[in-house]
């Protein structure tokens, strides 16, 4: 491991902004920060005044902020431009501040671009979520080839808009099945949701693929429902480290190993 440097005015900051903030990007990025020996530290915040947030990121040189939900639209007019997906998608998670000047990105899109990308996009879909992921979750299989899905919300006036963007189907409910399976809901996330299936159980038995991108618990009972059936999946914490590997990369100029990124990850989740 590269000694890191003792915390100096030298020292470069990068946050996050969320209604709920956990620890998996602190630890993630701290952890790189050591293995890699670069001099940053990384800390998550929430907050009640975005305007004045995104302001103090600018006035204090803060080099970089991942933005979660509600955040990620509700932020771009706040910033200087927008980069690639996050401008097609109006949706942003990173915030990557260079002498002043604020750009919009999304790695979350980045991150399902790579987990689909030896998916057959021929394969039809069902994605269930209508909120700023699930938007980046549709764009990406929509960039990726994918035309045959359907996107499941309850909330009409969100969902149809979702799937007309991107030229998919809607419908209230998951009544009916497709080869994959996506979850882009709290269904099943820590916190009261944790016994609940995303989709029904004989939909899941008919499926080939589960995707959920609930990243607490690790494994959500979607998914240890699937694999009990035998199915693939891909999980969010495949996810979660992928984007956040690329929000490290897009603060520091640097790219970890693969292995320095399994051990930061391991870290994370670990530590809870």
């Amino acid at each position: 491991m590269t000694s890191k440097p003792p915390i100096g005015r030298n020292t470069r900051l990068c946050m996050s902004l969320s209604a709920r903030p956990g620890n998996f990007g602190s630890r993630f990025h701290n952890r790189l920060y050591e293995l890699t020996g670069l001099d940053y530290v990384y800390k998550s915040f929430s907050t009640a005044d975005l305007a004045a947030a995104v302001g103090g990121i600018r006035a204090l040189n803060i080099r970089g902020c991942a933005i979660s939900m509600p955040f990620k639209e509700a932020v771009i007019p706040m910033l200087d431009g927008l980069a690639g997906s996050a401008a097609a998608i109006d949706s942003v998670n990173t915030i990557v501040n260079d002498d002043g000047r604020l750009t919009g990105y999304n790695t979350d899109y980045a991150a399902v671009v790579e987990l689909i990308a030896d998916l057959d996009p021929a394969t039809p879909f069902v994605l269930r979520g209508s909120g700023g992921m699930a938007k980046a979750v549709a764009a990406a299989l929509r960039d990726s080839g994918f035309a045959k899905g359907t996107i499941v919300a309850r909330n009409e006036p969100l969902g149809r808009q979702l799937a007309g963007l991107y030229g998919f189907g809607w419908s209230a409910e998951p009544d009916e099945g497709a080869p994959l399976l996506i979850n882009v809901t709290p269904i099943g996330m820590t916190g009261g949701n944790e016994d609940q299936l995303a989709f029904p159980e004989a939909m899941i038995e008919r499926a080939d693929i589960a995707f959920d991108v609930v990243q607490y618990p690790p494994e959500t009972c979607f998914l240890s429902t699937a694999r009990g059936l035998g199915k693939r999946v891909i999980t969010g914490t495949q996810v979660a480290t992928i984007q956040a590997l690329e929000q490290f990369v897009l603060y520091t100029g640097v790219r970890p190993t693969p292995e320095q990124v399994q051990e930061a990850a391991d870290y994370a989740y670990r530590m809870g």
